[in-house]
């Protein structure tokens, strides 16, 4: 059974820096791809970075910001978040794809965690 847990959320100050984990286990290749997604208050769940092994996407809004990467067990993947911002602000989630390439799309991915609440004050 694939579980993907996350931790590393809280409050924080606009500018300040956050980083989240997400801790995989059950997952039968080190190759899936990753990814971190977000879910504002009244919004759309939206893509905000993914790695596979050759690839390494973010969002716009985010570039430049964030950094995605795993962790040396490869079971854990990293999210980098600096100079953050109040619209920053959401539920961040992990994502795994059996695939092994970095997309954008929610629906590609087949494995959930259940998300940590990030809160940026101006």
């Amino acid at each position: 059974q694939v579980q993907l847990v996350e931790s590393g959320g809280g409050l924080v100050q606009a500018g300040g820096s956050l980083r989240l984990s997400c801790a995989a286990s059950g997952l039968t290749s080190s190759t899936y791809a990753m990814g971190w997604f977000r879910q504002a208050p009244g919004k759309e769940r939206e893509f905000v970075a993914a790695l596979s092994w050759m690839t390494v996407i973010y969002a716009d809004s985010v570039k430049g910001r964030f950094t995605i990467s795993r962790g040396n067990a490869k079971n854990t993947v990293y999210l980098q978040m600096n100079s953050l911002k109040p619209e920053d602000t959401a539920v961040y989630y992990c994502a795994a794809d059996t695939t092994p390439v970095a997309v954008t799309s929610a629906g590609n991915y087949d494995y959930w965690g259940q998300g940590t609440q990030v809160t940026v004050s101006s």
